[in-house]
């Protein structure tokens, strides 16, 4: 049996002091080593099989190294670019992620929270916040760094990185009224979601600044972000809007949904009915007709959130920060001018 390569092995291989081969092959420290040396000491610890012992680094430094990422759907493609953005920012300071899908029931939510702990995760962070979130609240209480992404609480009680979603749904509508349309309805996301409630906001502060009224069952309001129940709240909204010329959606599966909805009662997009989605998620320029979206810049935003997540677990003070990030219109085949 061939014996376990240590850091004082590489450290004689080099010459040089184990300490510095441990600040070499440590992401958060090999800046005090000069690049060549990190070069020499990543080269000579591979040549050598050396492995490090993440549980004996846990012991000594009272830290995992492990995050904890919590997301509400982890089938749906807005949340692969947050991953890859919080994974990008975490490894360079050497930290690994655990992925979990949130569970349906809200005990189930609590009890995905305490395993995460029990793996001893350094910290947290929730793609599934509710404007007030029970999980919020059990992570403040035991102690755990959290950082929300995309969703965000009614308060700051934990630092946050979102998209500006007032200002996405009013570059939505003000698209569709450049291009004639003024019968305008809003497929809704769930209200106590922050991206349901703010882009609803959005929506009508939009309407109403171009001076349209926002009639009593212009707003539809969606059970989940999905593309099913998308396409049963926008049936409702077409039936009770039967003159509406566009949809603005309060997100691209619901868009998707309302695609279904049209399909089921004849009516063609955008010859019929212009629709906008919101988050540009990946394929939705492969579907037919290309969806007209605002794009959010999901990867900028999960680096963002490990940023926030160090410094929070490095003791910096964030309590309070949100980061909101400007969305944009992409303009495909999914909306035109209107001939009402």
């Amino acid at each position: 049996m061939n014996a376990v390569v240590t850091i004082k092995d590489v450290a004689n291989e080099l010459g040089v002091h184990p300490s510095t081969v441990s600040r070499a092959l440590d992401p958060a420290k090999r800046s005090l080593v000069g690049k060549d040396v990190v070069q020499r000491v990543i080269e000579t610890a591979e040549r050598l099989g050396y492995t490090p012992d993440a549980a004996a680094a846990t012991l000594r430094r009272g830290r995992s190294k492990l995050i904890g990422v919590i997301v509400p759907d982890i089938a749906n493609p807005v949340f692969s670019p947050i991953i890859g953005g919080l994974e990008n920012a975490l490894a360079e300071v050497g930290y690994a992620l655990i992925v979990a899908d949130q569970p349906s029931d809200a005990k189930s939510r609590l009890d995905i929270i305490e395993t995460l702990v029990a793996r001893r995760v350094d910290g947290l962070v929730l793609a599934t916040a509710a404007l007030r979130d029970d999980a919020v609240e059990r992570c403040i209480r035991r102690g755990v760094p959290v950082v929300l992404v995309n969703r965000a609480e009614e308060s700051d009680r934990a630092p946050s990185v979102v998209s500006d979603d007032v200002e996405g749904m009013m570059l939505a509508v003000q698209h569709l009224i450049s291009l004639g349309h003024q019968r305008i309805v809003h497929l809704a996301g769930p209200k106590a979601l922050s991206t349901g409630s703010l882009r609803r906001k959005g929506f009508k502060s939009a309407m109403k600044a171009a001076g349209l009224a926002v009639k009593r069952h212009a707003i539809i309001e969606s059970t989940a972000f999905t593309r099913a129940a998308g396409a049963l709240a926008a049936a409702e909204l077409l039936k009770r809007n039967p003159d509406a010329t566009a949809i603005v959606a309060a997100n691209d599966l619901l868009a998707l949904g309302a695609y279904e909805a049209l399909a089921r009662e004849g009516r063609r997009c955008p010859e019929d009915i212009s629709i906008v989605g919101h988050n540009d998620m990946p394929l939705v320029d492969m579907v037919s007709p290309a969806l007209t979206t605002i794009r959010i810049s999901h990867r900028e935003m999960g680096e963002e959130a490990g940023r926030l997540l160090v410094a929070l677990i490095n003791g910096q003070e964030t309590s309070g920060s949100r980061i909101v990030m400007r969305p944009s219109l992409i303009v495909r085949q999914s909306t035109a001018q209107t001939l009402n």
